[in-house]
């Protein structure tokens, strides 16, 4: 082996040991401290300490080895070995030497392999040995003091219990409240030494508590009369619940002194929240093809509090058209990627999964006019009945075929399907659309569109016409491509749909036929009031409506839309107003008054006498109390007066009510610090959301400021 590997080793070797006497020197005491605070304080709380007491340790281990070194090597060697003759330090040079010092070195290296040296130190069993002694006296100090036990139970309590019954206020002397989570949350039990609780809803709580002087019965007596009766054991006292919701109890004592601090105590019951769904691809939640896509690929991505257990997704295939729409469902179970949350929810992180699948639409039957909805349902660990929840639904839709027909066809297709998707409104943006591209447009595309906008005006009007009993025109009545803005043909126009209507009336008829009778004797669409139930303000809405119309249609057939905006506006605003409308049926039917007893009248006789104040009961107002409480906290919480509250009836009236514990919490702190300016504020904040709304009134006249009434004064009337 070479020098310098034998060095190398050695140094290590020492580095080592150095380390080693340090962690045994400081090892035991720092041990025995961590056991006297996990003795009195809890294991939870040792647990916290243990780092601030190992790091020191940990850096004097790490300073005693560096400080091994090559000139503490050297001086070591000198000191072992008299054969080196003080010379140990020429071992670690690497530059070149003189004559002298080298010849010295290279003795060095001759006389070095018969020493058989080990330059580690030794142990310092001594130093060891009082180490541990100290731990041990640190150790009989903790068993000798009276000092609890991790598991919150003092070694001298019953001492304390049966020499403090003279006590003025009985005192909790530990505390210890286990924490069994559901098993589907994932989240181990755990114990912690305060009495309010904030655990998932279904958790199991058992609580462990030791007074001092000994009680003869404890419970804990619960906001909404609920009582949970404790068991003793020994010293301790041990109840058990299951957190279902949350709540507000208060422990009681009987057999001794009333507690020094028996405020409220709250258990927070968190609900499990139900999964959340996003749509990750495609973009859109509707997408139109021309084709049959190969694959449809879709992705989703699912956050739960503890966890999804399982995932579906429910394609739904719609083929057929019309009344022949056939469904057909498939589901298929997906498995998802877990993912890292998101920074923002590091301090509480959810379970995120993220689901990928493609579909062959080919395969599933998709032709065209066919939809496909695609959703994901997923479904939580909770037990026993799991939130499901059902995201977003993605559709992949082939439009069918246009159909093509002759010039019959398209007119029917010209009047029914504009009818059916245009509005008002959706009229007045495609005026305003083809005002803003005028300058874009030639003569005859311009005065095309606009024709077109007219046509759709024509519909709509008359769609609302019928509700006033006025004519449908037919196709005769409708102004050729030609006659925009040409006033003989639309003359003609007008003209050719009045013959049309008469010779529709004047038609042969078939005997018998009452259509046919109404229609040649009757005409009564032109009687408003027979074809509607509408009241009369509504009809008079409405024919202002249609009457705007006529003048938006007129303006958009001669080809200019800025004119007929106006028009089109009002008209919109007047179908707002008839849509507001309401209609009221009663029924015709006489006042019918029960029979009156003729051997009964004028005698006096109130035997089996209804009650005359009928059966309704008065409404009662169960927030009187509250708003009572809060007229006396007064808007400055230094100035209301609650002597006269009656609290009773106050805590009455919040311990129905689910949200109000906040409030309850408030209350018990006012009601036993009247003083206390801060709690009564943080009541009356918490007492506002729960008043009930007054009642509309008049508000009353304010008085005049000194410039009022001086301006009353001049004016000779005074400030009356």
């Amino acid at each position: 082996m070479s020098i310098d590997a034998r060095l190398r080793r050695w140094l290590v070797a020492a580095a080592r040991r150095r380390a080693a006497i340090a962690l045994g020197a400081l090892a035991p005491p720092l041990l025995a401290l961590e056991l006297a605070v996990g003795w009195r304080f809890g294991m939870a709380r040792a647990g916290l300490l243990l780092p601030a007491l190992a790091l020191p340790v940990a850096f004097a281990a790490v300073a005693a080895a560096r400080r091994a070194d090559a000139r503490w090597l050297a001086r070591r060697l000198d000191a072992l070995a008299p054969a080196l003759e003080d010379s140990a330090a020429l071992l670690f040079e690497t530059r070149a030497l003189p004559p002298l010092p080298a010849l010295q070195r290279e003795r060095l290296l001759r006389r070095l392999d018969a020493l058989g040296i080990d330059p580690r130190p030794a142990w310092p069993w001594r130093a060891f040995a009082l180490a541990a002694a100290a731990g041990v006296l640190l150790a009989l100090l903790v068993l000798w003091l009276p000092l609890p036990r991790a598991d919150g139970v003092a070694a001298g309590a019953s001492r304390e219990a049966t020499t403090g019954a003279d006590a003025e206020a009985t005192r909790i002397a530990t505390v210890a409240v286990s924490l069994a989570p559901p098993a589907y949350t994932g989240l181990a039990a755990s114990t912690q030494g305060a009495l309010d609780v904030h655990a998932p809803q279904g958790t199991e709580l058992h609580w462990r508590l030791r007074f001092v002087p000994r009680p003869a019965a404890v419970a804990l007596q619960f906001h909404d009369g609920r009582r949970l009766p404790l068991r003793r054991d020994g010293d301790d006292w041990s109840a058990a619940a299951v957190a279902t919701a949350s709540t507000l109890y208060r422990i009681v004592v009987d057999g001794a002194p009333p507690l020094a601090d028996d405020a409220l105590h709250r258990i927070e019951a968190v609900v499990d929240r139900a999964p959340e769904v996003r749509l990750l691809e495609p973009e859109r939640t509707l997408n139109l093809v021309d084709a049959a896509p190969p694959s449809w690929r879709l992705a989703f991505e699912a956050d739960d509090d503890y966890g999804i257990a399982r995932a579906e997704l429910v394609v739904t295939h719609a083929h057929g058209s019309g009344e022949n729409i056939a469904f057909q469902e498939r589901t298929i179970e997906l498995a998802g990627d877990r993912i890292a949350p998101e920074a923002a929810n590091a301090a509480a992180p959810r379970a995120v999964l993220r689901y990928a699948h493609a579909l062959d639409p080919s395969a599933l039957g998709f032709e065209r006019g066919d939809d496909l909805v695609a959703r994901l349902v997923v479904r939580d660990n909770r037990a026993p009945e799991p939130n499901v929840t059902r995201g977003p639904g993605v559709i992949l839709r082939w439009p069918p075929d246009v159909p093509k027909g002759n010039a019959s066809l398209e007119g029917i297709v010209q009047k029914t399907m504009p009818a059916y998707f245009r509005s008002q409104r959706q009229i007045i943006i495609d005026t305003e659309a083809l005002v803003a591209e005028r300058e874009a447009l030639d003569e005859a595309k311009f005065l095309s569109r606009s024709d077109g906008i007219g046509v759709d005006q024509k519909l709509l009007r008359l769609r609302y016409g019928q509700f006033l009993g006025e004519e449908s025109q037919s196709r005769a009545a409708h102004a050729p491509e030609g006659a925009i803005g040409d006033a003989a043909t639309q003359q003609g126009a007008l003209a050719a749909a009045q013959e049309a209507h008469e010779a529709g009336a004047h038609a042969p008829t078939r005997f018998g036929d009452a259509d046919d009778v109404v229609a040649e004797y009757g005409h009564t669409h032109d009687i408003a009031e027979a074809a509607t139930l509408l009241d009369p303000e509504t009809r008079a809405t409405l024919k202002v409506a249609l009457d705007e119309m006529w003048q938006a249609e007129l303006h958009l057939r001669q080809g200019a839309p800025e004119t007929a905006l106006p028009y089109e506006r009002r008209a919109l605003e007047q179908i707002k107003r008839v849509q507001q409308a309401t209609r009221i049926y009663l029924a015709r039917v006489g006042l019918e008054l029960p029979v009156p007893d003729e051997a009964r009248r004028l005698g006096g006789e109130r035997k089996d006498l209804g009650d005359r104040t009928g059966s309704l009961a008065a409404a009662g107002d169960g927030a009187a109390p509250l708003a009572a409480l809060w007229r006396a906290l007064g808007a400055d919480a230094g100035t209301g007066d609650v002597a006269a509250v009656d609290w009773d009836a106050a805590e009455h009236a919040l311990a129905g009510r689910l949200d109000a514990l906040d409030a309850i919490v408030a209350l018990d702190r006012v009601r036993r610090e009247p003083g206390c300016d801060d709690c009564r504020s943080r009541l009356r904040a918490a007492l506002w959301p729960m008043l009930a709304t007054p009642a509309a009134t008049v508000a009353p006249r304010a008085a005049p400021d000194a410039e009022g009434r001086a301006y009353l004064d001049a004016l000779g009337g005074g400030h009356r």
